[in-house]
């Protein structure tokens, strides 16, 4: 599973993307857990651990939006990570 970061989450993450070998069937909960069990360098100054971000975040499943956290991924899944932006 491809997980992509986007704005705040990049920031944060410390990386663009980044790949999980999880079994298929395992949820986007799951994922995230993974994700957030990386251990990271401190994120630049003014930017909120990745933790605190993918709590507020919205998530594309292969570009379609996902808001069930429970909902089963496939091994080729790719997850995009939007944190709240502002502006209009």
């Amino acid at each position: 599973m491809l997980v992509r970061y986007f704005a705040a989450a990049r920031a944060a993450a410390g990386v663009e993307e980044e790949t999980y070998h999880l079994p298929a069937g395992s949820s986007l909960e799951s994922l995230l857990e993974a994700a957030l069990a990386v251990e990271r360098p401190t994120p630049p100054e003014g930017t909120p651990e990745l933790s605190r971000i993918v709590a507020r975040s919205s998530f594309l499943r292969n570009e379609v939006a996902v808001r069930d956290r429970s909902v089963p991924l496939d091994a080729g899944d790719v997850i995009d990570v939007l944190p709240p932006f502002a502006g209009g």
